[in-house]
């Protein structure tokens, strides 16, 4: 008889969820009301920034990231190949261009090295801007990014979709939490299913900056705002100040958010116990993603890279174990692909793309679910 399905990453929903989702359907605000502005005061308060913009999804907090940074057409941006393809698309969506750097064949983060080499062999003002992904949860060390960014006069937004709760400690031993805008410009975090946080869809946009905040705000309300006009004007007066986007989170996801939100040191506590045990049973067997000192991961991911992953994918299914594959390289995607991204000299990412497989990874997989993932990936690597 099969176990019940084992997937890579599950949602976990109880009772205090569900009550304060109930609660805002009864309330008089489903959207637009105060559980929003609730979820951003907490949510920078929990990541250490200054601000935080609620919007409908990370794709759509990348986006508006870039825009109110002043991306042009034409301009060009560094990311890494090893990520989810919207950290390289919202440079496309405004003209952008994508130039991609190699990873780090033991952490799989952007390499400094590479991207330090990209540059170099450009003109000073060729790129405008630097996009690092906290992949799998670990931290990328921005304050070593910053200094190359300062160099270079770039911007950073960090990609912490992965890694609500991660942190990295800097040259001054003092910890820097994902996304608190300390060293980067913008952080961006997801709240899809199988992130730490859960609203169904949704995202959050954190800075340090007043004037990034207010125009991240903008654009994410059709570019209209409605401060400091009613008095001259009226309560119904807004005014648009530029092109901007239906990209709102609603009282109903932001409800479920701010539990979610609650619960999420004891999540990442969890998941790294399942990594430690992960890490004991492959230990000098198969490897995986390292962790640097004085970093902190959040295990949104656990990785391992093995020989015939696709024969180890199949057979895990046969166990009902659904592994899944973090990520296809975006320079080989068909749409980059056929604007001229097929020639990319990205060795280690695809490397890395030929063996990585995400093993089961949430806080509620238990010891025995565990214990079967990590005797059937034995089993096949052992012959």
């Amino acid at each position: 008889m099969k176990k019940q399905a084992i997937p890579y990453g599950r949602q976990s929903i109880d009772k205090n969820d569900i009550d304060s989702v109930v609660e805002t359907l009864t309330a008089d605000f489903l959207t637009q009301g105060p559980k929003v502005k609730e979820f951003e005061d907490k949510f920078a308060q929990y990541v250490g920034s200054k601000y935080a913009v609620a919007v409908s999804n990370a794709t759509a907090g990348l986006h508006i990231a870039v825009m109110a940074l002043g991306l042009k057409p034409g301009e060009r941006v560094i990311t890494t190949p090893i990520t989810f393809a919207a950290s390289a698309n919202c440079v496309r969506y405004c003209g952008g261009e994508v130039w991609f750097a190699d990873i780090n064949p033991d952490t799989y983060t952007l390499s400094l090295e590479s991207t330090k080499k990209l540059i170099e062999s450009k003109p000073k003002g060729f790129f405008k801007g630097i996009i690092p992904v906290d992949f799998a949860g670990l931290p990328v060390d921005l304050e070593a990014f910053r200094n190359l960014a300062n160099d270079n006069n770039l911007w950073i937004i960090e990609d912490a979709c992965h890694a609500p709760g991660g942190y990295f400690e800097d040259s001054k031993e003092i910890k820097q939490m994902c996304g608190n805008g300390y060293y980067a410009d913008i952080g961006i975090f997801s709240f899809h299913p199988v992130k730490h946080i859960a609203c169904g869809e949704g995202g959050m946009v954190t800075t340090n900056s007043k004037e990034l905040f207010e125009a991240l705000s903008m654009l994410r309300t059709h570019g209209i705002t409605k401060e400091n006009m009613s008095e001259n004007h009226g309560g119904w007066y807004y005014e648009m100040q530029g092109l901007g986007y239906n990209y709102r989170l609603t009282d109903i996801q932001s409800a479920l958010g701010i539990t979610q939100l609650a619960k999420n040191d004891k999540g990442v506590i969890k998941r790294n116990k399942i990594a430690k045990i992960y890490k004991d049973a492959f230990r000098n067997k198969i490897k995986f993603q390292s962790l640097p000192n004085g970093m902190y991961n959040a295990h949104h991911l656990f990785i391992i890279e093995v020989e015939n992953r696709k024969m180890l994918y199949d057979d895990l299914r046969t166990h009902n174990i659904f592994a899944q594959i973090h990520y296809i390289p975006v320079h080989t995607l068909p749409y980059y692909k056929e604007i001229g991204y097929n020639n990319a000299d990205l060795d280690a990412s695809e490397d890395y793309y030929s063996k990585c497989i995400s093993l089961p990874m949430y806080p509620t997989l238990s010891e025995e679910e565990q214990q079967f993932v990590i005797e059937k990936v034995l089993n096949f690597t052992n012959g």
